[in-house]
């Protein structure tokens, strides 16, 4: 329950996205972002909230632990959209590495979306979007967070 405890605090963040996803294109945009986390319900639940400065948005992430099921629920919400995504990322942690999955659009076309977060250390963190538009068994990354402890 308590996977996220690692992220509680203060976070610089070196962001890598691919300018087309899933267009075969190799451009990628890097930019700076800033991210504040939070831990609630005794490691139940984890907040953050990440800034993007050279792109003039942000955005927040709320994360709920099911213990029956052992999984947890990740929800976004970005500063363009004005709205929560209520459709979650669902998946779990084993060891130091989690994996979650759900659904995300693409160009207008609706593909599976792969989340990992990977710790390295107390110090260290990255996590990675992918998507697929064959049901997961090609996965293109396409978004990459390398996260240092400020």
């Amino acid at each position: 329950m308590n996977d996220f405890d690692f992220l509680a605090g203060h976070w610089n963040v070196v962001n890598r996205r691919l300018v087309k996803p899933l267009s075969g294109s190799a451009e990628w945009d890097e930019f700076p972002g800033r991210s504040v986390a939070t831990r609630h319900f005794g490691g139940a639940a984890s907040f953050d909230e990440i800034e993007f400065p050279t792109k003039g948005f942000s955005g927040l992430t709320v994360r709920v632990y099911d213990p029956v099921a052992r999984t947890w629920s990740l929800y976004w919400a970005g500063s363009a959209q004005g709205a929560l995504d209520t459709s979650p990322m669902v998946g779990a942690f084993d060891g130091n590495r989690g994996e979650f999955y759900g659904e995300e659009t693409c160009d207008g076309r609706q593909v599976r979306c792969r989340f990992v977060w990977t710790v390295a250390d107390d110090g260290t963190a990255r996590w990675e979007q992918a998507f697929s538009r064959d049901d997961g068994r090609t996965w293109e990354t396409n978004w990459t967070m390398d996260l240092t402890r400020a």
